[in-house]
């Protein structure tokens, strides 16, 4: 198995489906009656990154070696990439190879960390390399669903958004989420090419989603940054939030995500507010109680929903397990 080899070429395929989709007349370039081909020519963007059309050849066909910084930067320029593209190409072209695929050691998360998600006063997550959920506050097992009440190796983040209907169902924006994940996983693969859990997650989903093949071959890249998420939530409603991701020192594969209401004192951040205050002792199956009443009295008053609205349904925080591999 050669590694370099593979991700040199995958880069290749990467340069090829950016060329492919950038417009002649967004960068200035003249159309002619002859052109067969709707992006950009090679020798167009040879020219346009100041290199030889040979080697931007090579470099689309895996066989041209390491690139330079500045190739790389001239070349993601004359494509028009984002830092993202850019960071996903300097991964795949700085990966030494290895003789043998290795199992990576398994994710722990720091026990301050642990408390830090605690102390946290909206829902907060730690995702891991592979879209893990690695670890979770109260409030996210209320706004997102109970991970505890999940297998170990079932709290990931694309086989929810590709593989659980009722995932599907909270996102009301749902339409952008799963092409959006399917990025966030190539941009992991790129960085871990030799993962074998990786790899059997990309498997995994090949087989038993019927679209991953297809948003996977267009070689989007992405990364959880910011921005905002309208959620279709069986307690609160309908409710638009925030979310920003921080990236943790010490482990570039983790990632904190919080959500939080935009504007203080709005329907989200009444909505959120209550989620936060809704808690139960002990871990408990959905339907085994109801609502608190004086919970279920606020929540009417202030989201304007019939008390009936808020039974019948229950989401509990489970301790997480300390590793995941």
């Amino acid at each position: 198995m050669n590694v370099k080899a593979d991700n040199h070429r995958e880069a290749g395929l990467f340069l090829r489906s950016r060329r492919d989709r950038l417009s002649p007349d967004e960068i200035g370039v003249p159309l002619t009656n002859t052109r067969r081909v709707s992006g950009l020519r090679r020798d167009e963007t040879a020219r346009l990154a100041g290199i030889s059309v040979e080697y931007y050849t090579r470099l689309e066909q895996g066989r041209a070696g390491t690139p330079s910084d500045s190739v790389l930067n001239t070349v993601s320029r004359a494509l028009q990439l984002e830092e993202t593209g850019l960071s996903y190409l300097r991964d795949l072209y700085e990966r030494t190879p290895v003789k043998k695929p290795r199992a990576a050691k398994p994710e722990r998360v720091r026990p301050t960390l642990r408390r830090l998600l605690d102390a946290v006063t909206t829902p907060a997550l730690i995702f891991g390399r592979c879209t893990d959920v690695l670890a979770w506050n109260s409030g996210a097992a209320a706004l997102l669903g109970d991970f505890g009440a999940r297998p170990a190796d079932q709290r990931n983040l694309a086989r929810l958004v590709l593989l659980d209907d009722g995932y599907a169902s909270l996102m009301a924006d749902w339409e952008n989420v799963p092409r959006e994940t399917v990025g966030i996983l190539r941009m992991a693969a790129g960085r871990h090419p030799d993962d074998p859990k990786l790899a059997a997650l990309v498997g995994e989903l090949t087989l038993k989603s019927k679209d991953f093949s297809r948003w996977w071959n267009t070689h989007d890249v992405r990364q959880k940054a910011h921005g905002t998420k309208r959620l279709d939530h069986p307690v609160v409603g309908s409710i638009k939030i925030s979310y920003e991701t921080l990236h943790l020192p010490n482990e570039p594969d983790q990632t904190l995500v919080t959500y939080f209401a935009s504007e203080p004192d709005s329907p989200a951040d009444t909505a959120l507010t209550l989620l936060m205050n809704w808690t139960a002792p002990d871990p408990v199956a959905p339907g085994d109680y109801d609502i608190p009443q004086n919970v279920i009295e606020c929540a009417s008053e202030l989201l304007d929903y019939p008390r009936h609205a808020f039974t019948g349904a229950a989401y509990v925080r489970h301790d997480p397990d300390p590793t995941i591999s």
